[in-house]
């Protein structure tokens, strides 16, 4: 019989996912927004549901009937939303980004004995599966990963595009940064250390320090040295910042004429018709992860290069696809019965897994998603 799968939130990403798993299973997409199946229709064989997925027994109830579960809601819904799936005793795959800790429902997943993978996109996500394999086969002194989804074309102010939630979005530029630093754990404050990198397919990027390691600072304790750092175009910073310190990312209601308001949701209101992709508009998506290390006694480094562009043939965003392709390949890897521990469970535990990574790299691969490896005797 075939697996049927449920895909909670029908976004940008969200809707990838569900194309890409109708090809072999049995596919329904849930979001409050109907006419966000309008991205299916020319994918008739995906079922679609209205549903308020903010509402822990309405998740539940519609779960309920699924062999797996995706989770492609924004951010802020993510916790709840796993916790619900969960209890509903089904095993999940999620790219929420939540900004709680996932592993704390860890307990309550092997209560309930399923498999939960969480963090499963591109950043946080296939970087942490590569890590988690070369830390099962090296000593690893050192990670990094340098990361950033772009419109192609450079538009006055902002030369950046969002292809998810708003709110997440700018999640990015409040969140103290942390990373590891000789063992020891490093704050800073979002935007912090930018420096100017240089890359053969689209020149000189813009890279500052990021939240992205999450679940790595608790699973990789043995490596030293760990960072993660986001790249947009030249200058990016620089604005970023004004807003930022201005209050316009703040939480914190302010009250204007009476009426009280929170400046983020204003903020967000504002930009993001401004940050959306118009039609026929093209991204990429730029990854360069470095990890050095100890191998049977000799020093290495592996360089992960991806770089990815926005699917002409299939009109299909390029975040789009090297997040939500890791998404579907990871749960593939479950459906095939390659990995099923109980518990939620970070990705670099999942690239530990033997043969893994190279399951996810072809699965990548066969939808033109490459990752360019190179490998150096030397630490440099």
């Amino acid at each position: 019989m075939n697996k049927k799968i449920v895909v909670l939130g029908a976004g940008l990403v969200g809707s990838v996912i569900a194309k890409d798993l109708s090809k072999n299973y049995d596919v329904t997409s849930v979001d409050i927004d109907s006419n966000s199946f309008q991205k299916f229709k020319d994918h008739p064989q995906i079922k679609t549901m209205v549903a308020d997925l903010s509402i822990p027994e309405i998740i539940r109830n519609t779960v309920a009937a699924f062999d797996m579960v995706i989770g492609a809601v924004p951010g802020f819904m993510g916790y709840q939303t796993m916790k619900a799936v969960i209890e509903a005793g089904k095993n999940m795959v999620d790219i929420s980004f939540m900004p709680e800790d996932f592993l704390q429902l860890n307990g309550l997943a092997q209560k309930h004995k399923v498999t939960v993978v969480a963090d499963c996109g591109v950043a946080p996500g296939m970087g942490n599966i590569i890590l988690g394999h070369h830390n099962k086969n090296m000593h690893v002194i050192s990670y990094e990963c340098l990361v950033g989804g772009l419109p192609f074309k450079r538009e006055w102010p902002y030369e950046y595009k969002a292809v998810f939630s708003p709110i997440d979005v700018i999640e990015e530029y409040t969140r103290p940064a942390r990373f590891i630093q000789n063992y020891e754990m490093v704050t800073r404050e979002a935007l912090s250390d930018p420096e100017l990198v240089q890359f053969d397919e689209v020149g000189t990027l813009e890279s500052w320090n990021s939240d992205g390691l999450r679940s790595l600072m608790q699973t990789m304790k043995n490596v030293p040295d760990m960072i993660e750092k986001t790249l947009r175009y030249p200058g990016c910073v620089e604005y970023l910042r004004v807003l930022r310190e201005s209050g316009f990312f703040s939480y914190d209601e302010i009250e204007v004429n009476g009426t009280k308001i929170r400046p983020i949701d204003v903020t967000a209101k504002l930009l993001f018709p401004k940050w959306q992709l118009k039609d026929g508009e093209e991204d990429f998506t730029i990854m360069r992860i470095t990890i050095k290390g100890t191998e049977n006694g000799t020093e290495k480094t592996y360089t992960y290069n991806l770089f990815d562009r926005f699917d002409r043939e299939n009109k299909i965003i390029s975040m789009a696809r090297t997040t939500g392709y890791t998404c579907t390949a990871a749960a593939n890897l479950l459906l095939d019965g390659g990995f099923n521990d109980y518990g939620v469970h970070a990705p670099e535990l999942l690239g530990a897994g033997p043969g893994n990574l190279t399951y996810i790299l072809k699965y990548l691969e066969e939808r033109n998603v490459i990752y360019k490896i190179e490998e150096g005797s030397k630490i440099k």
